[in-house]
This record gives C-alpha cells, sequence and structure tokens, in this order.
C-alpha cells in the first residue's frame, strides 16, 4: 500500500521530492526495495504532525504536503488541489480537500470526518459527527459548484494537507486543545489556535483504509483495475 500512495505522490505535478517518515524499519526497507526515499525519524512522536516537523526541520522548501499511507488510490491531481492555494495566497498556512458525501452511511459514519466551511472555502468546523444537522429531513440532490450532491452541505474531508514548511514546527509545538482531544482530530488545534485551514472542494472519491473493511475495498478495486 506505501508504495501505491508514494508513487501517486511522485506523479504530482510540482512535486520536487517524496520522502516516507517513519520510524519502523519494517516500512524503511519496504520502500528502499521500491527505490523509495525514506528519512527514519525519533520513534517518541505523538502525531504524525510531530513526525512531520521533525522531517521539515531538515528542509528548504517553502510547502510541505503530508500524505497519510492510508490513501493508496490518491489521485495525483488532488495533491495539486491542495498546494494551489498555497501558491496563490500568501496569508494561508495550511490547505486541505473535501469532497461531496453521496451516501448516507459515510454521513453518519464517524470513521469519515465531514467538514463544514465559510463562504470563502476556510473551515469552520470538523467533526467525526453528521454535520450539518437538519431539523427536518435531508434535502433532495442539489448542484454544489456544479456537483451533485444528495445531502446538501455534507463533504467528507481527505486527509490530506499542504502546510508552509515554516508553520509545520509552530503547528506541532502548539498544546493540544479541548475539542480536538474530543473528536481525536488534530486539525482542531489549528482552528482552535485561531489559525485558517482552507478546503478545497474537488471530486475526489478516495478511500482512506480505516479499517479491515476498507482495505479489502481497496485490494479489490486494485485487482479490477479500477480508476478511481
Amino acid at each position: 500500500m506505501i508504495e501505491h500512495v508514494y508513487r501517486r505522490a511522485a506523479a504530482a505535478r510540482g512535486v520536487g521530492q517524496v520522502i516516507v517518515a517513519t520510524d519502523d524499519e519494517r516500512i524503511a526497507d519496504v520502500v528502499r526495495a521500491f527505490g523509495g526515499a525514506v528519512q527514519m525519524t525519533r520513534s517518541d512522536h505523538r502525531t504524525g504532525t510531530d513526525r512531520l516537523a521533525e522531517v521539515a526541520a531538515t528542509l528548504s522548501c517553502d510547502v510541505i504536503v503530508n500524505v497519510q499511507g492510508d490513501l493508496p488510490l490518491l489521485p495525483p491531481t488532488a495533491i495539486e488541489a491542495a498546494v494551489a492555494p498555497l501558491l496563490n495566497d500568501d496569508t494561508l498556512q495550511v490547505s486541505t480537500l473535501c469532497t461531496p458525501v453521496h451516501d448516507e452511511a459515510d454521513y453518519r459514519n464517524p470513521n469519515v470526518v465531514k467538514v463544514v466551511r465559510t463562504q470563502s472555502g476556510d473551515a469552520l468546523y470538523f467533526s467525526r459527527s453528521p454535520i450539518p444537522c437538519w431539523r427536518g429531513a435531508a434535502p433532495a440532490e442539489t448542484i454544489r459548484d456544479g456537483v451533485p450532491n444528495r445531502w446538501g452541505q455534507a463533504l467528507k474531508h481527505i486527509g490530506l494537507y499542504a502546510y508552509r514548511r515554516t508553520f509545520v514546527g509552530i503547528f506541532a509545538a502548539l498544546p493540544p486543545t479541548p475539542l480536538e482531544i474530543a473528536e481525536s482530530l488534530e486539525q482542531l488545534r489549528a482552528l482552535e489556535h485561531g489559525y485558517r485551514i482552507r478546503v478545497v472542494l474537488t471530486d475526489v472519491a478516495s478511500i482512506e483504509v480505516d479499517t479491515p473493511e476498507d482495505l479489502e475495498r481497496v485490494r479489490h478495486l486494485v485487482a479490477v483495475g479500477a480508476q478511481v
């Protein structure tokens, strides 16, 4: 799975280097075997962002994209979409992606993180709970930014982040926040400390491998050669 993620990240336009950051020699061995670059990190990091910050401190680039290893079917264009806001707005420190929710099971699944945004596309809140919550019945299919969406304003967060390199260390050093702890969602720390997160709407529907069932779905799609 890590090789799929690596090669898709490397295929994105504008990516200068792909590095796998890990403290596990087994993962490092797999990456070296397929010719990938790997950087060993300390084993005491609490979060992936802490690990990213250790690597970021050794680099000189302006933008770093954190692609998690649970996105084996991520299109390279998704990385390009996440980076674009940082290239166009010097005041932004971090951006991420979302896609319309079309399935009620996803809308209610706590493993599927939902996000609500401002009119300008910045995150208002991320939650494992179904948001927004309609007081009446869910609306019929609507069109949002040209995309059919059965659930109106419901947007699924895609766990990929583009950061200013200089912000990664700042973010990692911020103390954990109550909402972050309650939802177990690290991005809420940035919001609670007053930082903006741009959330780009895409039509990407890449599967995040959070459960054994997700892994089986991905294996099936890879086996049949599906374009996801």
